[in-house]
């Protein structure tokens, strides 16, 4: 099998695996507890925050565990009805876990506005002054696209978040492994993440927040994670995020020389084979390894399916559509006709794709469209 779909979700790493069954098998006690294997549980809860804390430099302190990035983005939205200003600014390409959650809130008296993106997915910062409302309690903007790599200027948008004293809320999904985190360098209050996006596991995921910054939580119940998520802590989730955002501390400069590689040998090769190819997004602002590419005249489930038989595997843009195979909302916001929309495909490589394989990917593309 070859895998180029980590934009959707990467393989669980050996070293991560490893730390997941011994702490599963042997670390069984509860973490809230007071006698040994309690203990025992909470030292590796506080471990893995140390080390997830260092991965984006910050304190651990400012570290809560959640069950997903989706859940991470919830818990801060969900947190505006608790305060005055219910208004949020957000852009035309977030992530479902953050459009569907604000349209779902209006029911309780939200009210939010879009801020819309170029024919890149570039967020002008300039468009964000004049939709700052007198109550807008919350500017909520991804990071890195998920479907076409644009990485936005959240540097600039936080700025006039600050300037404005509104809270700023990053969905930090896609950054992790692709480009430099640092909470010390972008003035961003909240951020969310998922394990899985950097060969963690799957049911795990956290949310930096800005020690002394409010937050409700979504979950209520014991009190764990500083009364911010309530529930039996995943302990081998946990323990596996980890040593997840270890390996990334570590070797950070390494898998994005290695994404940078990829993506540039596989555009040079697709374009010598079909050189009427389309990559979407931002050639400057882009997190490498995520590749949006329009064939035209062949559409994408055609080519979807063709691969998959030489056991390929790509998508057609995001995984978090139940399967489905069909126009992009995100490439409709940045106006890509529906044409090309339709023979849209997204190469995501990860750290175990070599030169080797891209080299199949790209023969096997050429065969299917008898170039």
């Amino acid at each position: 099998m070859f895998y180029f779909d980590h934009a959707a979700t990467t393989p669980v790493h050996p070293n991560v695996a490893e730390k997941m069954d011994q702490v599963s098998r042997i670390d069984y006690g509860n973490p809230s507890s007071i006698y040994s294997s309690g203990r025992s549980s909470k030292s590796i809860v506080e471990r893995a925050r140390n080390q997830t804390a260092k991965m984006i430099n910050a304190e651990p302190s400012e570290i809560f565990f959640t069950g997903s990035g989706t859940e991470s983005n919830n818990i801060v939205i969900w947190s505006i009805l608790h305060q005055k200003n219910k208004h949020v600014i957000t852009s035309s390409i977030e992530h479902p876990a953050v459009l569907k959650v604000l349209d779902e809130l209006t029911a309780f008296g939200l009210t939010y506005d879009i801020l819309p993106v170029d024919s890149t997915g570039l967020i002008n910062p300039t468009d964000l002054r004049p939709a700052i409302k007198k109550d807008t309690g919350l500017i909520s903007i991804m990071y890195v696209n998920n479907e076409v790599g644009t990485v936005q200027k959240i540097d600039k948008l936080a700025e006039i978040a600050k300037e404005n004293s509104i809270p700023f809320h990053s969905d930090c999904v896609q950054s992790i492994g692709k480009i430099p985190i640092s909470t010390k360098k972008i003035e961003v209050d909240y951020m969310s993440f998922s394990a899985h996006k950097f060969y963690g596991p799957k049911g795990i995921g956290f949310l930096y927040k800005k020690k002394g910054l409010p937050l409700k939580p979504l979950i209520i119940g014991g009190g764990q994670e500083s009364n911010i998520r309530a529930g039996t802590e995943n302990l081998s989730g946990i323990a596996g995020l980890g040593v997840a955002a270890k390996l990334v501390y570590n070797e950070l400069d390494e898998r994005i020389n290695h994404l940078i590689k990829l993506e540039t040998y596989f555009k040079s090769k697709i374009r010598n084979v079909y050189p009427q190819v389309i990559f979407h997004g931002n050639d400057k602002f882009h997190a490498p390894g995520i590749c949006s590419l329009a064939i035209p005249n062949y559409k994408n489930e055609m080519i979807l399916a063709k691969l998959d038989r030489k056991g390929i595997e790509i998508s057609n843009g995001s995984a978090c559509s139940s399967g489905t195979v069909g126009l992009s909302p995100i490439l409709k916001e940045m106006g890509i006709e529906d044409r090309i929309n339709k023979s849209t495909i997204r190469v995501s490589f990860g750290r175990e794709n070599s030169i080797k394989d891209v080299s199949y990917l790209v023969k096997s593309i050429s065969e299917l469209l008898n170039v």
